[in-house]
């Protein structure tokens, strides 16, 4: 029996593609950088020092004396480490991916939510972005990019997004109906019903998809760094391959101070928000 040319197939359509919508590529590139470089210069122009303390007030602010602390503690001991800069580069490419997962992801869950049929196109697409390795991303990522931060955005949002379309697709889809019905009675059109009492209602569990797509993005920073993209996962990667298990270990532990920041930060936030909509 004959094989099914399936890679002939795709790699004719990525062929078609780069062939025929190269500056489209290129206009993706040139919008990822700038978002990404944007993040950078905001996080490296300012000294260490200084950045830590309004990364401790912006963390008080958020939750608790707690946090703040931790963030304190945690951002000076990788700064102590010498992984100041590359935990800033981490930081620009999570938050780029989790910025782009949210703008598209939303809109796309609230589609779902409208419509059955949306939902039942969208959840099959989600199934295969999350069960294929994140490895085979990269290879059509590098192919239309070249080497670099944007295929590693890329990748991380393609891996990143579903928990943000899921979470509001079942958020909105959890508003009670009786409310649904009354907002109906008193005349309300579908984009009042939505804005101001379905979307309201269905924040904390929207900010829990975020909290996911985050948390994601940030695991795709090591295979990022296969792939040129800078940051602490290149230590990491680095470090794997000259088996250096201190310097992995430390590079290592940045990613996780970050991680239970961010993870910390996005929880306080969703407690806040919840704490809010049920007042």
């Amino acid at each position: 029996m004959s094989k099914i040319p399936l890679d002939a197939w795709v790699e004719a359509i990525v062929a078609w593609l780069e062939n025929n919508f190269s500056w489209g590529f290129d206009a993706i590139a040139t919008i990822i950088n700038g978002i990404v470089g944007g993040f950078e210069f905001l996080f490296i122009s300012l000294h260490p020092l200084l950045m830590i303390v309004i990364f401790a007030v912006g963390a008080y602010a958020v939750g608790r004396l707690r946090i703040a602390i931790f963030t304190a503690l945690g951002m000076f001991l990788i700064y102590n480490l010498g992984f100041w800069e590359q935990t800033m580069d981490t930081l620009a490419l999570v938050l780029t991916s989790a910025l782009i997962s949210i703008i598209i992801g939303i809109p796309v869950g609230i589609a779902s939510a409208g419509k059955d049929a949306v939902q039942n196109t969208v959840t099959p697409i989600l199934d295969f972005m999350q069960t294929m390795p994140a490895f085979v991303y990269l290879i059509p990522a590098v192919t239309f990019f070249n080497l670099g931060v944007v295929p590693g955005v890329i990748a991380s949002v393609i891996f990143a997004i579903p928990p943000t379309i899921r979470l509001t697709n079942l958020g909105i889809r959890q508003v009670p109906k009786d409310l649904v019905e009354a907002a109906d009675a008193f005349g309300s059109s579908p984009w009042q019903k939505l804005v101001k009492l379905q979307l309201p209602l269905a924040v904390p569990t929207i900010m829990a998809g975020v909290n996911q797509t985050i948390m994601l993005s940030l695991s795709m920073v090591v295979i990022a760094s296969m792939i040129g993209a800078q940051g602490v996962g290149a230590d990491v990667y680095r470090a794997v391959s000259q088996i250096e298990v201190g310097a992995g270990f430390e590079a290592g532990l940045a990613i996780v101070v970050l991680a239970i920041l961010l993870d910390r930060l996005t929880q306080h936030a969703i407690k806040k928000k919840r704490v809010r909509s049920q007042g």
